[in-house]
């Protein structure tokens, strides 16, 4: 037996065959480029987490509900599905009170924490099914469902009782008269303290451009602020009309 020859060829013999170097290599570089897949993709998705929906964005996305069109920033509207041009029945809006700006990072807590969402105005814009609005119900229809006189509130305000039948739960109506214009009125579920508020207690319903209904909901800690909170929606729907003359204002 030649043992200088086997000697020899064991000295000669690669540790790694180059099979198994091509084969290390490729796994090396798939492991790379997964850890880089899961680094951008875990900031990607803790991103998607953080927004919860959200966006920040104030592209304008242009909607045409019934006979009016509007344009307004990508970050007001809160379903991604109604952030695209086009045809909508509705749009369905939540901004900050009283900076009226959608969301943000500065105001972020305010539509992330359930606790401070009464820092909200909640807007759905749909085509008007009605020929009056909340305003003009009040003689025709609600002041048959009330019961009993009207007693005083707050900030010059009348809050009246409505029937048990009328199909309001626990709503009550509050009312308010304005100067050259018809008698506000907003239908609330007050809460037993202001504790207990939330970010929906009130909502009202306006008509706004060629044949908009825009109902809006509020938290009842905001009453106090009902006349600038009802001019403030006007003036930002009316000024986010394309159709900016049918306003007749």
């Amino acid at each position: 037996m030649n043992h200088t020859g086997t000697a020899r060829e064991i000295e000669e013999s690669p540790l790694f065959s180059t099979r198994f170097v091509v084969r290390l290599t490729i796994a090396v570089a798939c492991l790379a480029a997964l850890t880089l897949a899961i680094s951008f993709g875990g900031r990607w998705f803790g991103a998607r987490i953080s927004l919860a929906g959200n966006t920040d964005a104030i592209t304008p996305i242009t909607l045409t509900i019934g006979r009016d069109t509007l344009r307004l920033p990508e970050n007001t509207l809160r379903f991604p599905s109604q952030r695209k041009n086009g045809l909508s029945e509705r749009a369905d809006l939540y901004l900050t009170w009283p900076e009226m700006q959608g969301y943000s990072k500065e105001h972020r807590e305010r539509f992330d924490d359930v606790s401070q969402s009464s820092g909200l105005i909640f807007l759905q814009v749909t085509q008007s099914t009605m020929s009056r609005d909340m305003s003009g119900r009040l003689e025709p229809i609600y002041s048959h469902l009330v019961e009993g006189d009207g007693v005083p509130f707050a900030n010059g305000m009348t809050l009246h009782h409505l029937r048990a039948d009328a199909g309001y739960a626990d709503e009550v109506l509050l009312t308010a008269p304005r100067a050259d214009a018809q008698d506000y009125v907003v239908r609330c579920a007050l809460p037993a303290t202001p504790q207990m508020a939330t970010s929906g207690d009130c909502q009202r319903d306006i008509k706004l451009g060629r044949d908009l209904t825009v109902l809006y909901r509020f938290s009842s800690t905001h009453l106090p602020d009902w006349d600038h909170i009802d001019a403030a929606i006007r003036h930002f729907v009316e000024a986010r009309l394309v159709n900016a003359s049918a306003t007749g204002r």
